[in-house]
């Protein structure tokens, strides 16, 4: 065995930890019973030092320095060793105290966020999130910054990406689709009062199934099941999981997080299993991530195209909610935008607005400008200042979001970046394949996975993210391709 071998199956160990820790998150998430959380807590922090332990040990360290200076390497190769290296040289700036402290408040945070979520009381989580934030606040000085110390947490999560240039993204957002919205909100509005009407639990999940199919989610690589906050997870492109949330009076909760959740599952299904363990078998940021999931549940899930495919099939499941709707009318509603208190629940337009509050309040906590104690009355203010609404609860307020309670500071701008890339990708999907649109209509998916898979989920990281944009497109990211998007779509659908 020579020493790329002995890289691979250390880093493959390394995975295979910290794919552990995912299951028993997952579990946690979906099926733990509520006595489990004192020794799920313990368990996750064991094996977050195993994996810290693995991920910083010094003759991997050392074999890694040396494969780097090694030029009879291949570029896949050289590539899995650079972005190794990297990793070790950031896990070693991390002692076991710091990981194991960090898994405790994260599974503790969990179980309080959520029980202070059923019991619309922020003050039950107020203090795991002060120590989350803390922590944070003390990573940042751990892995050191440039300019400002949130940079160290979004590059957590977008490699690169810092403080100055979300700003600059959303002045982007505040200078186009702030105005844009408030032209949509004097023109005639859209009926989308079906969607509120009492829709069977099981007919929606079994509908919801149904789509994630016709994605071509692989079912067998893969399962769907019910979380309080619909996410996605993996295990290995085999073992790709996808949740989602129904709510009886809501019709669009389900529909929009099973695509959304599909689009990243379909990404993590698409890496090559040959390059498990290895940075090329890992996908490239958040960023890009969101790409996936906004792409599959905006630019092709709200499309004409496929409710001209799939509504029929909702329909014949829901006759007497949706008797008086037709195709069009359900495509109109689907696309209506108005302010709404729940971000996930937001159309694409106004969700933007939800992630700049986000990344506010994010960005003066780590400054220390802002104390945890005060989130409800500035969260609420906020949306009142954004979106002109009241805030009822904390529960569908501040406490709406799992995040925070998983201590994911700095992930949510890749959620607006994510947009922004899809739009771009979208376009040069359709210009490779000027049929693509028809292919949604037809109900195939296939020549658009297959695309995606080829321009992005098989390279892994071999990219950085701005890298491959260009590869795929021939650009960098650049926001115009978003706003002739919108631009686009929402002149016709509201006449202005």
């Amino acid at each position: 065995m020579n020493d790329y071998d002995d890289y691979v199956k250390h880093s493959r160990k390394i995975t295979d930890v910290k794919m552990s820790m995912s299951v028993l998150s997952w579990d946690q998430e979906t099926k733990m019973p509520k006595n489990g959380s004192k020794f799920r807590a313990q368990q996750l922090s064991t094996l977050a030092e195993i994996s810290h332990e693995l991920s910083t040990n010094k003759k991997y360290g050392d074999l890694l320095n040396i494969l780097n200076s090694n030029e009879n390497l291949t570029n896949d190769q050289k590539r899995n060793v650079y972005l190794s290296l990297k990793a070790f040289n950031k896990a070693a700036k991390y002692n076991s105290e710091f990981i194991i402290e960090e898994s405790k408040l994260i599974s503790n945070a969990f179980q309080k966020w959520r029980l202070a979520k059923d019991n619309n009381n922020f003050s039950i989580f107020e203090d795991s999130l002060k120590k989350l934030v803390d922590l944070r606040i003390k990573e940042c000085e751990i892995l050191g910054y440039d300019e400002h110390p949130y940079d160290a947490l979004l590059n957590q999560y977008e490699p690169g990406l810092t403080t100055a240039q979300v700003e600059n993204i959303f002045s982007d957002v505040k200078e186009f689709l702030v105005p844009f919205i408030n032209k949509i909100s004097k023109s005639n509005k859209i009926d989308d009062s079906f969607f509120y009407k009492k829709y069977s639990h099981d007919k929606q999940w079994d509908f919801g199934i149904e789509l994630l199919k016709k994605m071509e989610y692989d079912f067998n690589s893969g399962r769907q099941d019910l979380s309080a906050h619909p996410f996605s997870t993996h295990f290995s492109p085999d073992d790709t999981r996808v949740t989602t949330r129904i709510d009886e009076d809501n019709l669009s909760e389900m529909i929009w997080s099973c695509i959304h959740e599909g689009g990243h599952a379909l990404y993590e299904q698409g890496v090559l299993p040959e390059n498990y363990g290895l940075p090329l078998g890992e996908t490239i940021s958040l960023g890009i991530h969101e790409s996936q999931s906004r792409l599959w549940e905006n630019n092709v899930g709200r499309s004409i195209e496929y409710w001209n495919c799939n509504y029929d099939s909702l329909k014949s499941i829901f006759p007497n909610q949706l008797s008086d709707v037709s195709v069009n009318d359900f495509y109109k509603a689907a696309n209506s935008v108005k302010p709404s208190l729940i971000r996930t629940n937001a159309d694409e337009l106004t969700y933007h607005l939800h992630v700049l509050i986000r990344f506010e309040i994010e960005k003066e906590l780590i400054e220390g400008k802002i104390s945890v104690k005060d989130l409800p009355s500035i969260w609420n203010h906020k949306y009142k200042e954004y979106l002109n609404i009241t805030v009822p609860s904390d529960s569908l307020g501040v406490l709406q979001d799992i995040h925070w309670s998983h201590g994911s500071f700095g992930y949510f701008p890749t959620y607006t970046i994510g947009s922004f890339y899809a739009a771009q990708f979208f376009n040069q999907a359709k210009v490779e394949n000027p049929n693509l649109l028809n292919n949604i209509k037809d109900g195939n998916n296939k020549n658009l996975l297959k695309w995606l898979r080829e321009k992005i989920h098989e390279n892994g990281k071999r990219y950085d993210a701005h890298v491959l944009c260009e590869q795929v497109t021939g650009e960098k990211l650049d926001f115009r391709f978003f706003r002739q998007y919108v631009i686009e779509k929402y002149s016709n659908l509201y006449s202005i």
